[in-house]
């Protein structure tokens, strides 16, 4: 995982599974952008342990 990848975050407390754009990788969590759900737009900082893994092509539907 590095900055700039896409990847599913798990669902956590009230918020569904979402897709988050990585801008920073740290020794126990990762920092960047919520992409959809109900946090789209805001800044996070998941746990590592709540990255379920990269997103496909098909899954970012990023510009339209």
């Amino acid at each position: 995982m590095k900055a700039g990848s896409i990847v599913w975050v798990a669902a956590f407390d009230d918020v569904p599974e979402h897709l988050f754009r990585v801008d920073e990788v740290y020794e126990d969590c990762v920092g960047g952008v919520a992409l959809t759900g109900p946090l789209a737009g805001s800044y996070g900082e998941p746990a590592i342990d709540l990255i379920l893994g990269p997103a496909r092509a098909e899954d970012v539907r990023l510009g339209t």
